[in-house]
């Protein structure tokens, strides 16, 4: 499979037009930029699509919380700057989005993420979460009729920021368990005293 990725590797560059909706402007995004930010790329199949509009709404109304944790959301589909333009001033959900909107009508970038469904031409649904070393932390990948559940996201995003920003004696390692939620405890691994006790 082309641009197949893996956790813990690089994320491929991205250099492309975008729509940015705050400034009302096209310029041109690159994703070596935001080193030392986290970055969160949400792919979607198309702009004027019903399912599509309301991952922008969810991200939308969780934008500050990302931000103020140091991270950027940024929307990537394989349709134009020109479409996301007309998208973004058009549709009721999308509008009142600030949330950068990125060209990928060559379809490059989808196909070095492994995101591009070569059928139907168009980005599946789905998020890779980079971190400030821009390194892929998360990739999700879904069925395109399935909105995304912004809350999982930045649970699962504020998550690998405590992982990464947990300092731990040596031979301990820091795990979210499942279910976490902010404010609940990690998981203190001792790799060896602590085997078979959890």
């Amino acid at each position: 499979m082309q641009g197949e990725l893996r956790i813990g590797e690089s994320a491929p560059e991205i250099k492309s037009k975008a729509w940015y909706p705050k400034s009302n402007k096209i310029e041109e995004f690159v994703l070596s930029e935001h080193r030392g930010k986290w970055v969160i790329l949400t792919f979607y199949p198309g702009d004027f699509t019903f399912v599509c509009a309301t991952d922008i709404e969810a991200f939308m109304s969780s934008h500050q919380d990302f931000e103020k944790n140091g991270a950027i959301i940024v929307a990537i589909s394989t349709d134009s700057v020109f479409s996301h333009k007309a998208w973004s001033e058009t549709s009721p959900r999308v509008k009142e989005s600030t949330i950068p909107l990125i060209d990928d009508f060559n379809k490059k970038i989808s196909t070095k993420y492994g995101f591009l469904n070569e059928e139907s031409g168009a980005a599946r649904r789905g998020t890779v979460i980079i971190d400030p070393d821009m390194k892929v932390q998360y990739i999700a990948i879904h069925n395109d009729a399935l909105g995304k559940d912004v809350e999982h996201i930045f649970t699962s995003f504020m998550g690998l920021k405590y992982i990464r920003e947990t300092k731990m004696s040596e031979g301990h390692v820091c795990a979210i368990p499942a279910n976490w939620r902010l404010g609940k405890k990690a998981l203190d691994i001792d790799i060896v005293n602590d085997i078979g006790k959890l």
